[in-house]
């Protein structure tokens, strides 16, 4: 007896559904339930609906300073990493003939991921500090007279930290669109007469669009949920949703804090429904 279709596809999707339904959907339940109900101040939760902690969120002017320095982090380190991680790609796919040692171009990339996270920003303190290597050189070139501060504990350290650790998101994906990128085209539009530039604009980075959307996903999703770079790399100068999402967990506050993080998971999802919006993933993977 053959099953009808409509089954067919619940047998085929049962398996994601095993899995996002107790980790992902459950979780997302009981955050938003928590998020409107009132709290003991005590880590308690007491049964009696209220919207005061979603006033509360969108009431305080320090939300919007947060979400303003989170997003400012999130934008800086997309366009950085879209930047690098667009040209490597393009280098690795169209200037390294040898397509072994493209491959392994390409493993190299991956380099930083074999340390922790923890080291991997410790390893900028010698290099960004004021008796760092880079201060070092500038003074002994001449370039400056005394050492740079805003290289280390600053916006700037954040997003070099950021920059460092995500472009490996952009650089996968956008490897991966490119490689798909038939020669043939690019040789036939040579032989036509197209410049450099109009072969990038109209072929190279059409084609890519995919990989870069898919990157940018990654890259706004990760920036948007991290807290632990903002408090190492700026020395606790800057902040972000995420962290007084953890403060607030710190002092028991289980409410507050489900509230800000249903607004924080609304806004990534807004962010990400705008990169979606700007490039369908499926119709440009389906080519």
């Amino acid at each position: 007896m053959r099953l009808p279709r409509s089954l067919v596809g619940w047998f085929y999707v049962s398996p994601l559904m095993l899995v996002l339904i107790p980790f992902f959907v459950l979780p997302m339940v009981v955050i938003i339930t928590a998020s409107v109900l009132e709290g003991d101040g005590f880590g308690g939760i007491m049964p009696f609906f209220t919207t005061q902690n979603y006033i509360d969120v969108f009431g305080s002017g320090l939300t919007f300073n947060l979400y303003f320095s989170t997003i400012k982090f999130t934008i800086l380190t997309w366009v950085f990493s879209l930047i690098i991680g667009f040209w490597v790609a393009y280098f690795l796919v169209f200037h390294v003939k040898n397509q072994l040692l493209a491959i392994g171009l390409f493993l190299v990339c991956t380099v930083p991921f074999w340390t922790s996270n923890i080291i991997r920003m410790i390893s900028w303190i010698p290099l960004l500090g004021k008796e760092g290597l880079v201060n070092m050189i500038l003074q002994g070139l001449g370039i400056i007279d005394k050492p740079l501060e805003f290289l280390l504990f600053s916006d700037f350290a954040v997003v070099v930290a950021y920059v460092h650790q995500l472009t490996i998101f952009m650089i996968v994906p956008i490897f991966n669109s490119m490689a798909r990128i038939d020669k043939r085209v690019v040789e036939a539009a040579l032989d036509a007469g197209a410049s450099r530039f109009d072969i990038m604009r109209y072929i190279i980075v059409p084609l890519s669009k995919s990989g870069m959307a898919l990157g940018s996903i990654f890259v706004v999703s990760i920036v948007m949920g991290d807290f632990f770079v903002v408090r190492v790399m700026s020395g606790g100068g800057s902040a972000s949703v995420v962290a007084a999402l953890y403060e607030d967990i710190s002092v028991l506050q289980y409410p507050p804090a489900a509230a800000n993080a249903v607004v924080l998971v609304l806004v990534v999802m807004l962010m990400i429904g705008l990169i979606l919006r700007t490039v369908d993933i499926r119709r440009e993977i389906a080519r």
